[in-house]
């Protein structure tokens, strides 16, 4: 009995699928790259345009429903396409381990505007290991009393991880909210004392 494929099929549609990306690439046809990796907080959706890295998303956030809003807010040029994506892959991949605490990879803010792109901005001023509150964001970015607009522009952070909204916390210091998960936002917090502590 047979599954009713022809033998080599997968590996066929996979050259296929290489060669799409390729000829898409090289005619400046592919507009939104995306892939999937896994990581301690559970799979990522990560995707990138020419510009640089415009989307990190949490399973929590259906990826589903991010490639759908990519298609509508960027372009509805989105092909899977992970090698366009291997040098994020390795700087989270480093991150998670412990061994690189600022990412390099260029970053497209498209995805946010006004006040909460100010905001994600700013975010990377926050040093590793450390935090910031609400109102002292807001203060940086330069609305002191915009503090409830902050935790907008966090939670609607279009690139979480790589912009570092999981370092801003409430006034009292306890975590706050945060898309991927509150249990995420720990986890992350917890990382970045311990590899502080140790270095």
């Amino acid at each position: 009995m047979t599954d009713g494929r022809t033998p080599g099929t997968e590996e066929h549609l996979v050259r296929l699928h290489a060669g799409l990306v390729a000829r898409a690439a090289e005619d400046g046809l592919l507009d939104v790259a995306y892939r999937t990796v896994d990581s301690p907080l559970g799979p990522l959706l990560l995707a990138r345009t020419p510009a640089g890295v415009v989307r990190v998303a949490f399973a929590v956030q259906d990826h589903d429903a991010v490639l759908q809003d990519l298609a509508v807010r960027v372009s509805p040029r989105v092909l899977e396409a992970p090698g366009a994506l291997d040098d994020v892959a390795r700087e989270l991949d480093e991150y998670f381990a412990g061994s690189r605490l600022t990412f390099d990879v260029p970053v497209d803010l498209r995805l946010t505007a006004g006040f909460r792109r100010s905001v994600v901005e700013h975010l990377p001023d926050i040093p590793y290991g450390r935090t910031a509150s609400y109102a002292q964001v807001a203060a940086s970015a330069g609305s002191p009393r915009a503090v409830r607009a902050v935790g907008t522009a966090c939670a609607l952070n279009p690139v979480p991880l790589v912009v570092p909204c999981h370092r801003v916390v409430r006034s009292d210091g306890s975590p706050g909210r945060y898309a991927g998960g509150d249990a995420a936002k720990h986890v992350l917090l917890e990382l970045e004392a311990r590899v502080g502590r140790a270095a």
